[in-house]
């Protein structure tokens, strides 16, 4: 199990390569790319910024997947997300999951990615036309995680 949080951008198909590499007996991989919107709640985007705590950020990452390995029946989990300034079209944040069938697979990448939203201690502030903003939590982010 691996979680990262770094400034530089990551190569989805390589991190994946690299995770489900050596271990004959994953049949499934399931994985999400979260990306910088050129557009949030109707208004342009020019940027953002994304800061962290760091050491605790990591440490809630690690308790998630942790908590994902006890909860599904997977082989191996990444997570990594990316800090500082990103602009639009960049890559944010890789979660990626191996197991032997695509169930499990795909519920622990979307659960892990549920949790994160809303457990994980990042903040960002978008850059727009109008100005720079804090992007509040949404409803939708802890109802996602409440189904879990």
């Amino acid at each position: 199990m691996t979680v990262r949080v770094q400034l530089a951008d990551f190569d989805a198909g390589a991190e994946i390569a690299r995770l489900r590499s050596g271990d004959r007996g994953v049949g499934a991989v399931a994985s999400f790319v979260g990306t910088v919107r050129a557009e949030n709640d109707a208004a342009q985007v020019d940027g953002m910024v994304l800061e962290h705590y760091p050491g605790m950020t990591e440490a809630v990452l690690d308790d998630l997947v942790a908590s994902a390995k006890t909860r599904f029946d997977i082989r191996d989990a990444l997570v990594i997300h990316r800090v500082g300034a990103l602009a639009p079209g960049d890559q944010i944040v890789l979660v990626a999951v191996t197991s032997a069938h695509r169930d499990s697979a795909f519920d622990a990448c979307r659960y892990l990615m549920d949790f994160l939203k809303t457990q994980a201690p990042f903040w960002k502030k978008e850059r727009t036309p109008a100005g720079e903003h804090w992007v509040e939590a949404r409803a939708s982010d802890e109802a996602a995680a409440g189904r879990w």
